[in-house]
């Protein structure tokens, strides 16, 4: 087996580390603990603060706040960054995890790749017309989409980490960025109108918009009952998840995945959400959890969710939410990308091909 180098390209705001309340973040964490584990070498190009278990190359400093004027700034740095690695030496396959991968793709020969993490239609044009391979991570984000090839690779998470202990407790669990689509606002009503308290375990990125929703739809909310406990990681995460009453996701956007469902369905846990985008390919309606049409309805589900049996949860995540599932997937992917770009740069009549006609992408 050829020993591949990946450089997996972190979005350039957010650490990689267990606590970032970020699911893309997340997704590349695991997949650079397996690539170290199946022998490669892995590059990750991320914020300072970021944990790896391949080599780490830090980014400049994220800015304080990130200002239209900031991001642009950091990203064209970035993108110097990236480049500077790519001519330091070989890198077989380069795979790009942000939103905005399309402003710092390099226009130097390379095997580029993109995990799709957010809704198709949050990308620039562009990302889909440069010769990057594209992944996606659910049925629902590539029919919604208006490009028909690329691969499916569904997320993951590490079932062997989490799993159901105790007893299930009254408080409801909300969990992820704090940001205006993943609308927490409407999960800490719904938990006022049941009477239960909700634990709010996430972070607020330092843009504008999210500072603001913060400050005026989620601090005015968070009375006695309700408390926001920041990021949360490792074995206390674990307990949170498997001793809530359930976890809510009110999203108001066409989720893609969701770490978070599958994760408390590993620890035994319901998931009460609103029917958006990928999250009915997660949630069994009936078997490990609740989707509802409107907010309204969140409520009403909250409280059937004590009708939802912990070993069916559980059962379908061990199913279907595996990390080692995934990142077998990406391994091959790799390996794949590799085999096809030894073979064209080997074939006489492809090189002279490309001697003619370069292609600054490399495929």
């Amino acid at each position: 087996m050829k020993r591949l180098k990946i450089l997996n390209v972190a979005y350039p705001f957010a650490a990689v580390t267990p606590e970032t309340a970020g699911g893309a973040e997340q997704v590349l964490a695991m997949i650079d603990e397996a690539i170290v584990a199946a022998g490669h070498e892995s590059l990750v190009l991320a914020a300072p603060g970021s944990q790896t278990h391949g080599q780490l190359v830090a980014s400049a400093p994220v800015p304080e706040i990130l200002d239209i004027s900031a991001r642009r700034h950091h990203l064209s740095i970035f993108k110097e960054q990236l480049e500077a690695v790519l001519r330091s030496g070989r890198v077989d396959v380069v795979h790009f995890h942000g939103l905005d991968f399309a402003v710092y793709l390099p226009t130097m020969p390379a095997t580029y790749m993109a995990t799709i993490h957010l809704p198709p239609e949050w990308y620039p044009r562009r990302s889909f017309e440069q010769g990057v391979h594209v992944v996606w991570v659910s049925r629902n984000q590539r029919e919604a989409s208006a490009q028909a090839d690329g691969n499916l690779i569904p997320n993951g998470v590490r079932i062997d980490r989490l799993y159901p202990e105790g007893v299930r407790e009254n408080y409801v669990l909300a969990m992820g960025r704090i940001c205006p689509e993943k609308a927490q606002h409407l999960a800490l009503d719904a938990a006022t109108h049941c009477g239960r308290p909700l634990l709010l375990a996430g972070q607020v990125f330092p843009y504008p918009e999210h500072l603001e929703y913060f400050d005026l739809q989620i601090k005015p909310r968070l009375a006695s009952d309700h408390s926001l406990i920041g990021p949360v990681a490792g074995t206390r995460k674990r307990h949170l998840l498997a001793r809530a009453h359930c976890v809510v996701i009110a999203s108001q956007v066409p989720e893609t995945s969701s770490l978070v469902a599958m994760e408390a369905l590993a620890c035994g846990t319901p998931v009460v959400a609103l029917r958006v985008g990928a999250l009915p390919e997660i949630i069994e309606n009936g078997r490990t959890g609740w989707l509802v049409e409107s907010p309204g309805e969140l409520p009403a589900a909250i409280e059937a969710a004590s009708h939802i049996r912990r070993e069916d949860c559980r059962r379908v995540a061990e199913q279907r939410f595996s990390a080692e599932r995934m990142t077998r997937a990406y391994l091959e992917m790799y390996e794949q990308l590799t085999f096809r770009n030894t073979e064209y740069s080997q074939h006489p009549a492809l090189q002279a091909t490309h001697r003619a006609h370069p292609n600054p992408r490399g495929f």
